[in-house]
């Protein structure tokens, strides 16, 4: 498989570093910027053109009328869009175009087949569902959801004093009576897909896979708190600020934005009638408590600066009790974020990449299933995919799972089966038309048929 990425960013070296790792596949990056091109090639198996996506002999140079799927991700909305257009007409491929600003998002849409685009990526939007979902379950430290949000993966921090404390995974539900499963767990540097026998301990970082009404009741057996919150602070009004304003209002949340630029404060003013906006600086500690920061029941960091994020969110921890999220876009210091002991870190760059990889899998899959669904877990050392088994496979389909001769750290932990989630046991079997999600610490599965020896 051919694919061209166009802009060198945050996205596209991200993308870069992920496809990079896929087999069977071909990647060439354009970008305006000589020194970028050469410097990320350089790190990744790829090839470099240095010029213009809307140029045609750049375009050409790149090999656009070979390539199987082009994303176009510059820092430029019109630059994108013009991008996929010209490729469309230049070659055979699928495109992908980044369309960041809000009043565009709904005329591109009406205009996709149009423009020939395939699919439409907004990580300011994308980041802002991922916080919503966060400030609904505010004890969570990241949600991923599946089969159209009848079940989620939730990430959360086992207290020294809970009942999970020294239980072996195969003992907790039925002494907890609970339909939910363990899929994960993070301790210290290691992650784990754990066995039965394996016992949760203090501090563990804990992933459980479940259906939104049974995770909610095992929560409260766990004693952690399940209730979305009320209000949310929200530093910086950019446009992730904006799309999540919107989701918060939309659910009841109350929110008050702080933003340093006048005209942005009354655009957001204007746009945001029911937000509450505020235009200062929200470096200025004795600002952030007159404006309640110690009674917010959340607090979402959202500059253009990581730095600035990381320490203003630190602060809403020292001076709260209420949830925390963190946006971060460049840094990379991952040991160093994760000693911070912040609640829930957000990537848009990380979820941007997922959803682009899910695509360029999905088109490489031809056995009968599709990959519906795909996100990092456990640190980005495991990966939760979603499969759609639109045909029956001899291999996979009608046969008990524990006759199947299933590959180490995999674990199918559940199969929707027409809105029925069931956590399968020995028994059970995959049928056509199911959704299937599995964990697995191997990276790169494709097809269901991957989770085999």
């Amino acid at each position: 498989m051919k694919v061209i990425i166009v802009g060198s960013g945050k996205v596209g070296e991200k993308l870069l570093e992920k496809l990079s790792a896929e087999p069977d596949i071909e990647i060439t990056l354009i970008d305006i910027k000589a020194d970028a091109v050469s410097d990320i090639v350089n790190d990744y198996d790829a090839m470099g053109v240095v010029g213009s996506g809307i140029d045609i002999e750049t375009l050409d140079s790149a090999g656009v009328k070979d390539a199987d799927i082009v994303i176009a991700v510059t820092g430029s909305d019109e630059i994108n869009l013009m991008t996929c257009l010209i490729a469309k007409k230049k070659g055979n491929c699928q495109t992908i175009a980044r369309v960041r600003q809000p009043e565009y998002r709904k005329t591109v849409e009406l205009i996709k087949e149009d423009l020939g685009l395939t699919m439409i990526v907004n990580p300011e939007f994308a980041a802002a569902s991922e916080i919503a979902r966060a400030l609904r379950f505010p004890s969570a430290i990241q949600i991923d959801t599946f089969a159209h949000g009848r079940v989620e993966i939730l990430k959360f921090k086992v207290p020294v004093e809970s009942v999970l404390n020294g239980l072996k995974v195969s003992d907790i539900v039925y002494k907890l009576n609970c339909d939910i499963l363990v899929c994960g767990v993070e301790r210290g540097d290691d992650a784990f897909i754990p066995s039965g026998d394996f016992v949760i301990n203090g501090g563990d970082l804990v992933s459980i896979v479940a259906a939104p009404t049974k995770a909610t009741p095992f929560f409260k057996k766990i004693g952690i708190k399940t209730n979305k919150v009320k209000d949310a602070m929200i530093i910086g009004g950019g446009a992730t600020a904006f799309y999540l304003s919107k989701l918060l209002l939309r659910t009841g949340i109350s929110v008050k934005i702080i933003e340093q630029k006048r005209e942005r404060c009354e655009h957001l003013a204007e746009a945001l009638p029911e937000a509450i906006v505020i235009c200062a600086d929200a470096t200025d500690n004795k600002l952030l408590l007159e404006e309640g920061i110690d009674r917010a029941e959340s607090v979402v960091t959202l500059t253009n600066i990581d730095e600035e994020n990381i320490m203003l969110s630190l602060y809403a921890k020292s001076m709260s009790v209420g949830k925390v999220v963190t946006k971060i876009n460049r840094i990379a210091y991952d040991n160093v974020i994760d000693n911070l002991e912040l609640d829930t870190i957000i990537y848009p760059k990380n979820i941007t990449a997922e959803y682009i990889l899910r695509f360029v899998r999905a088109k490489k899959n031809s056995l009968g299933n599709n990959i519906e669904t795909l996100h990092y877990i456990l640190d980005g050392k495991a990966e939760a995919l979603e499969f759609k088994i639109t045909a029956d496979i001899g291999s996979v389909t009608d046969i008990p799972i524990e006759t199947l001769k299933i590959k180490k750290n995999v674990l199918i932990t559940c199969i929707n089966r027409g809105g029925k989630i069931i956590h399968p046991r020995g028994a059970d079997v995959i049928k056509k038309d199911d959704t299937v999600i599995i964990v697995t610490t191997h990276k790169g599965f494709e097809n269901i048929t991957d989770i085999l020896e």
